[in-house]
């Protein structure tokens, strides 16, 4: 497939990452400081970064590549878009769900991503049109599938908190859509994604994200059989903030959330 290729070289890059990540979990010496927007960040999420962008440069020089800790680096329409610590307060707090992001875009659109949680035994990763799949390692996978849930009286939904609900004034139609679902967790970050991926999720939801944070979950979720929008119902991860669900609970979830819809969208 087109992709292929791409899709071992980010599992190289995640191999990678998993090292750097794993060896400073609950190290005592982790070093963490306070970011302009007031989220932490420790030495494992830039040395992780490092790591990645030293790998690109050498074996995809040509590429560009967008990364929560250094930014924007380089030109055209390949992009490589990494997250290296997705779930840092539950990194530096000892908490295991924390993952490394990295996906790779052309122009806008996804084309290949892996989530790897390693404190959790579990990667995720999909291509375009390949479909998603979650395990160990490349040779030891399975398929992801979203549910067959189709009423919010069945549904699950994950969310990551509810002050940035709050603070955009969407607090009460958001806690009006957890009253009609059936079971609500903060699973948070990359796991709610993953999560429904795996069909064990059925809705998940988030009033504020970066590209970083999207991009690789986005095509699992899409390549499982979900949908991934924004809230205003636009395909993809460019929104600024996110909803995933299996595709048929999505457009009830959007109307619930009183989103200002995309009128191409609906």
């Amino acid at each position: 497939m087109a992709h292929d290729d791409d899709l071992r070289f980010a599992h190289v890059l995640a191999d990678d990452a998993d090292s750097q990540t794993t060896s400073r979990f609950r190290a005592a010496d982790l070093r963490v400081e306070t970011k302009a927007d007031q989220s932490p960040v420790t030495d494992a999420d830039k040395a992780t970064e490092e790591a990645i962008r030293r790998t690109l440069s050498r074996a995809r020089p040509r590429d560009a590549v967008v990364g929560e800790e250094f930014g924007a680096e380089g030109y055209g329409a390949r992009r490589w878009v990494v997250d290296p610590i997705d779930g840092t307060k539950n990194y530096l707090r000892g908490v295991p769900v924390w993952a490394t992001l990295i996906a790779l875009m052309v122009e806008d659109e996804v084309v290949a991503g892996v989530v790897s949680a390693p404190a959790l035994g579990r990667r995720w990763w999909a291509a375009r049109g390949t479909g998603a799949w979650t395990g160990r390692s490349l040779s030891s996978a399975t398929r992801c599938r979203v549910s067959g849930i189709d009423t919010l009286d069945e549904a699950s939904l994950s969310f990551s908190s509810l002050a940035g609900w709050e603070e955009r004034g969407r607090l009460p139609a958001f806690l009006d859509l957890t009253r009609a679902c059936w079971r609500t967790r903060g699973y948070g970050d990359f796991w709610s994604y993953m999560l429904l991926a795996d069909g064990a999720v059925d809705i998940a939801a988030e009033p504020e994200l970066s590209l970083h944070d999207m991009a690789a979950p986005s095509i699992v979720v899409e390549e499982a059989g979900g949908r991934f929008t924004d809230l205003a119902g636009r395909p993809g991860p460019l929104g600024g903030d996110a909803l995933a669900t299996n595709g048929l609970l999505h457009d009830t979830v959007l109307d619930r959330l009183g989103a200002d819809r995309d009128p191409d969208q609906s």
